[in-house]
């Protein structure tokens, strides 16, 4: 978890804070220890996605778990350092189901098919469609967490895939202002199109 990383975290319908995971981090504990009863829940900007902080210890305790995956890479699977040489790219080994002809054609491509296929990978998810996909998600997943009960909520899910801005912005305009004006900011870049 990178400190480039941002979260924004909600006590109830209330958005409690938003900035850096350890800033976020901070903020729900800091809310927790005052004895609040709302229900604290944190997601990342970037994917919608919950995230769960352990918040024990002290701020400095805290920092360097949200900075330990960051030391982790530094490190391979067994837990050693990285040697001198050729460096590691991350690179995974999984089957892939072709065609004979698929085979072929991917054969004949400068790089081989290895190569092809991370090449029409990058440029397939760097599209301006695969960024209005990721945008839709990323609203999506928080629309359902916070959002599932309120009103207009399935009709909105439909305009955000629809990519229909109009409609969504009127469905969301009932919902308590803080997840509102967050689902609207996770949700723009799918009606950029």
């Amino acid at each position: 978890m990178s400190s480039l990383q941002q979260a924004t975290a909600f006590a109830g319908d209330q958005r409690l804070a938003s900035g850096s995971y350890l800033e976020v981090a901070l903020a729900i504990r800091d809310a927790v220890a005052s004895g609040s009863d709302a229900t604290v829940l944190a997601f990342d900007d970037a994917t919608g996605r919950q995230i769960d902080f352990d918040l024990r210890g002290t701020d400095a305790d805290i920092a360097a778990r949200l900075a330990a995956p960051e030391a982790a890479n530094a490190t391979n699977a067994g837990g050693e350092r990285k040697r001198a040489g050729r460096p590691s790219l991350g690179v995974a080994a999984r089957e892939v189901t072709l065609l004979p002809r698929h085979w072929e054609w991917l054969g004949d491509q400068p790089g081989g098919a290895s190569a092809t296929l991370r090449r029409l990978v990058d440029a397939a998810s760097t599209s301006p469609e695969a960024d209005m996909r990721r945008a839709q998600q990323t609203a999506d997943r928080f629309m359902s967490v916070m959002l599932g009960n309120q009103p207009g909520y399935e009709e909105a899910s439909r305009a955000l895939y629809a990519a229909d801005r109009e409609r969504f912005m009127t469905l969301s305009r009932k919902w308590p202002k803080d997840l509102r004006e967050h689902a609207r900011k996770l949700a723009a870049g799918a009606f950029a199109g």
